[in-house]
């Protein structure tokens, strides 16, 4: 695949129940970039990101992953090339021990047992869990699940990294962490998130979706700057970018 490059022209999924997904989405996301996309619950953030991934094929429209169009023919080497981290991290572990399902993903590419035992343990320790490798993924609180979610996305080593609300469940260090880890990460990440802070330390460039829609695109500060589209789509300014004011004698703190 060629430098990776994603790109979407009018692509439409609707559920077999009748639900939208998403309706006419276009966009183009070249390599290295880091890209945002946020909205409500239900703007269609997790049918697009399953869509990356080849969970769920076009419907309607095409996407092209490194200039190859996303097919029943073509979605096993989409996979490989991108990584994904579930909103439901229960979705991803289905392993009996969190180092069995880091595992599998090498296992599946044919790696020997000596390089995965090696890249298992590196991966669990750069997210902070190596000691729960012998752990069954059900005794895991939900943050450590999502850490664990996270290793095994990172143990293969995927050239587009996409996540889907990657903070949740996550205590304040944990977070902080996860966010200096994936500033390391130097390929592709797309990022589906309400963490609107998490997404402006991350990401450049913001793709606004509302009810299945793309409604606006561009730098990270200008969309969070805007406060009437975010007012719009159901979204509030990143905490950093809010003024609260405390009214003391003679001062102002912001």
């Amino acid at each position: 695949m060629s430098h990776h490059i994603i790109e979407a022209r009018d692509l439409r999924y609707t559920y077999p129940d009748g639900t939208l997904g998403i309706d006419g989405v276009s966009f183009r996301i070249t390599h290295g970039e880091s890209v945002a996309i946020v909205g409500a619950n239900g703007a269609g953030k997790s049918t697009l990101l399953l869509h990356l991934c080849g969970c769920i094929l076009p419907a309607q429209g095409t996407l092209s992953i490194g200039g190859t169009l996303l097919s029943k023919g073509t979605v096993a080497s989409a996979r490989r090339a991108v990584g994904i981290i579930f909103q439901n991290s229960d979705d991803q572990l289905f392993m009996p021990t969190v180092f069995e399902d880091v595992a599998f993903g090498m296992r599946n590419m044919g790696m020997g047992e000596t390089e995965i035992e090696d890249k298992v343990s590196e991966a669990l320790d750069t997210v902070g869990i190596g000691h729960l490798a012998r752990r069954p993924p059900y005794k895991l609180s939900q943050g450590e699940k999502r850490l664990a979610c996270i290793a095994t996305v990172l143990a293969v080593l995927p050239d587009i990294l996409v996540m889907d609300e990657p903070s949740s469940s996550l205590d304040p260090r944990a977070r902080a962490n996860l966010i200096e880890l994936l500033k390391t990460f130097r390929h592709t990440k797309i990022i589906a998130t309400h963490d609107l802070d998490l997404a402006y330390d991350l990401c450049e460039r913001t793709i606004v979706m509302h009810r299945g829609k793309i409604t606006a695109e561009g730098s990270t500060g200008d969309i969070f700057n805007n406060t009437s589209l975010l007012r719009e789509s159901g979204l509030e300014k990143p905490l950093r970018m809010q003024q609260c004011h405390h009214h003391l004698p003679n001062r102002v703190i912001t």
